[in-house]
């Protein structure tokens, strides 16, 4: 399981890495191109991203993210190659942070410290970030949408109080943010993905099922004919027609109102 994360998280977020740079780190960047760097001769690993940037300051640097899902004792040996790596191969600053995604607590070093006396020491550091220690609403009262994705695994202490309730929680955000479909089926897809971390499968499609089954119709030809119709035949009248639709469609009261912007109570006279 751990190492089908650490594999595909590369793939899962390169989307993700803006955000995280500006909303986590502070960085106000312009990213320049992403960098390739690999140890053949030690471990045959890549790292996983990353990105020649220039800061708002006019700074050329590198950031590097590493996302983690278990703790791993050599992390900070391997990030001291990485950045010796980044300043030999490309000659630019490293800026270092791990993204911790586990579900155990952190437990990881975050820098190598040893001292023979003033001329034979060593001071290293990068920034982890815990993601579990992450609250819920810190992210959800942003912008930031793309940082949604890690909604299942942020607020670890409410997380393990509320547990499934938690979740539905994070799966009504994701479908409430206001970006176009293709977007939000992607930060969906990622969040059920990462959300195997911390639940088990069937509650995750029980939380989920409703958002997926709003954005495949969202998505659907006939969804937007019937909102285009309701349009046509004047506002009330066409909301009502759609309403009407898509109780036959077997959606809930909740979502139906959600959609046509009509009261749950006017929704429910058309059930009689």
């Amino acid at each position: 399981m751990v190492g089908k994360y650490d594999i595909t998280l590369k793939d899962m977020f390169s989307d993700l890495t803006d955000d995280i740079l500006s909303y986590f780190l502070g960085i106000q960047h312009i990213k320049i191109e992403e960098l390739n760097v690999e140890f053949p001769r030690v471990e045959m690993r890549e790292s996983d991203m990353i990105f020649k940037c220039i800061t708002k300051e006019g700074n050329t640097i590198a950031v590097h993210l590493e996302f983690q899902s278990d703790n791993d004792k050599e992390m900070p040996y391997r990030m001291l190659r990485y950045a010796v790596e980044i300043m030999e191969k490309h000659e630019l600053v490293p800026y270092q942070v791990v993204v911790y995604i586990g579900e155990n607590n952190l437990n990881m070093a975050d820098g190598v410290d040893f001292d023979f006396g003033k001329e034979n020491f060593l001071r290293y550091r990068y920034r982890i970030i815990d993601v579990g220690e992450v609250k819920f609403n810190e992210i959800t009262q942003t912008n930031y949408y793309e940082l949604f994705t890690l909604l299942p695994l942020m607020d670890k202490e409410r997380r393990k109080k509320e547990k499934e309730l938690y979740l539905k929680e994070c799966a009504e955000m994701i479908k409430k943010i206001p970006l176009e479909q293709e977007r939000k089926r992607e930060v969906t897809a990622r969040a059920k993905i990462l959300a195997e971390l911390v639940y088990e499968e069937e509650i995750i499609d029980k939380m989920f099922v409703e958002v997926i089954k709003m954005l495949n119709l969202e998505k659907s030809v006939t969804f937007r004919k019937l909102i285009e119709e309701g349009r046509k035949e004047g506002e009330k009248e066409g909301k009502l027609a759609v309403a009407k639709e898509l109780l036959k469609r077997g959606m809930n009261i909740d979502e139906i109102a959600e959609i046509t912007k009509l009261s749950k109570e006017e929704i429910k006279k058309l059930l009689n």
